[in-house]
């Protein structure tokens, strides 16, 4: 058992809306005690900056480019992580010195796993500088240089968690909606896989926008007032990504946005929640044996129309499927926590990633570890 330490993690997603705090306590193994947690969100003004870091950031040949504006989009969204930070320690009567480690994810601009190139923009020493505490940062980076694919990292947090899952037995499958869905399964033998398992919310949010100009479909309201348009579902569903014998990690550009078709607004988000549930559940065939029990995490288990599908497509396989609350757990704060537990894992030198979870060779540890 390591040395139990105070641990804030800090996401900011796939969806880009904004970044997410939680602190921790925890010995980077069996114990976890879950703290506070806080959502600041970003106004449009820099989620378009944002979006204009993805489009430059599409020449980058090598990770420390920072062609265009990028560099200072980079200190920008560091320094809002910097008043993230102060804020939360502020709200909720926090010394910086009570914490021992900031997991630090930045925001990927980039992730080309057939490449082994992955880029999340971020400045670790200026975070560590400004906020007077050590910050592990760039934790992808080394499960690349080891054959993986850098992503997903959350698994080995839902295994830690899913021996409090309640009222369930092993084999359980956490889910993560976010911009793009990932998948945990955790067997009754302790065995971890994991996966991206396609589109998330990224194409519902990217339509809606464009369509309508708002960041999001609150709750599903947009899609329940549609239908599903079979021929449009279909062209995401038969992607090759859910039949191919690799698992591999995505983009958030790998599935084309809707934008340009002529569908109704409504039936459009209605369409694409659909895929977002269907996408799990087909991505679901490739576990070693089919859960009894999903439980969801993210942003999309907000979305009712999507949860809806997928509790009727799990159905077919006599599964069960729960939000992360129903599990006993905070689905807003748990990428975030993830992020602390990470932190700590590689502050002691622990594996991050696991051959079952980004392919690659052995369990690895990674990330940089700055003090200020």
């Amino acid at each position: 058992m390591g040395n139990i330490r105070t641990a804030i993690g800090l996401m900011s997603g796939t969806s880009m809306d904004g970044i997410d705090v939680a602190l921790l306590r925890t010995d980077g193994e069996a114990i976890i005690e879950r703290g506070p947690f806080l959502g600041v969100a970003y106004d449009a003004p820099f989620r378009d900056r944002l979006k204009l870091a993805l489009e430059q950031a599409k020449t980058i040949t090598q990770r420390d480019q920072r062609p265009g504006e990028l560099a200072a989009i980079e200190r920008e969204l560091t320094l809002r992580h910097v008043s993230a930070v102060r804020e939360f320690l502020d709200v909720n009567g926090i010394d910086a010195s009570a914490v021992d480690v900031v997991g630090f994810h930045g925001q990927t601009v980039l992730h080309r796993p057939d490449e082994a190139l992955t880029v999340q923009i971020g400045n670790g020493a200026l975070l560590a500088r400004e906020i007077g505490v050590a910050v592990a940062y760039d934790l992808r980076a080394n499960d690349m240089l080891h054959g993986g694919q850098g992503a997903p990292l959350v698994p080995v947090y839902h295994a830690a968690l899913a021996r409090n899952v309640r009222n369930a037995t092993l084999p359980v499958c956490f889910v993560n909606i976010g911009g793009i869905s990932n998948l945990t399964y955790i067997g009754a033998d302790g065995l971890i896989v994991g996966y991206d398992s396609g589109p998330g919310n990224t194409l519902i949010d990217q339509w809606v926008e464009s369509q309508a100009g708002i960041p999001f479909d609150q709750g599903g309201m947009i899609a329940s007032e549609g239908r599903v348009i079979d021929d449009l579902a279909n062209r995401y569903l038969d992607s090759p990504f859910f039949t191919a014998t690799r698992r591999r990690s995505l983009d958030r550009n790998d599935f084309p946005p809707l934008a340009g078709s002529d569908a109704e607004l409504a039936d459009g988000a209605r369409t694409l929640a659909h895929v977002a549930a269907a996408s799990v559940i087909k991505s679901a065939g490739h576990l070693p044996v089919t859960p009894t029990l999903y439980v969801i995490c993210g942003g999309g288990r907000l979305n009712r129309i999507l949860m809806q599908d997928l509790r009727d497509l799990a159905r077919g396989q006599n599964a069960d499927v729960i939000s992360a609350e129903q599990a006993g757990f905070d689905g807003d704060a748990m990428e975030a926590e993830a992020w602390a537990y990470l932190a700590v894992r590689s502050l002691d030198g622990l594996p991050l990633t696991f051959p079952g979870t980004t392919g690659v060779r052995e369990p690895i540890t990674g990330g940089i570890v700055i003090r200020p």
